[in-house]
């Protein structure tokens, strides 16, 4: 919501260089980062917008977890430096909070 307030677009899109409001561009990065955000989700650690509240579910944190192991994997090779250093380290963080999660 403050998004909106800030920037002047509807949810989800950001103004371009002239100020038009569109979805963000599509990158690798964005998109690891948005599976991140899905594990960080089903993990509890963040709060659903709509309602405020925070759910677990590890069947869908692992789910997402495997989809970043199985892009590594698929990817190798075939990423630029600092996208490959991006996905190895959300990996292994996504790997380390699941394991905690659960013992928790």
């Amino acid at each position: 919501m403050e998004e909106q307030q800030t920037c002047g677009c509807d949810e989800g899109k950001v103004p371009d260089r002239h100020g038009r409001c569109v979805m963000p561009e599509v990158t690798f990065a964005a998109f690891i980062m948005s599976l991140n955000t899905s594990v960080l989700f089903h993990l509890g650690e963040l709060t659903d917008p709509t309602t405020g509240r925070t759910a677990v579910d590890f069947d869908l944190a692992r789910n997402a977890i495997d989809t970043l192991v199985m892009l590594e994997q698929k990817t190798r090779g075939n990423l630029s430096h600092d996208e490959e250093e991006l996905l190895k380290s959300i990996v292994y963080d996504s790997k380390i909070r699941f394991v905690k999660a659960v013992r928790d």
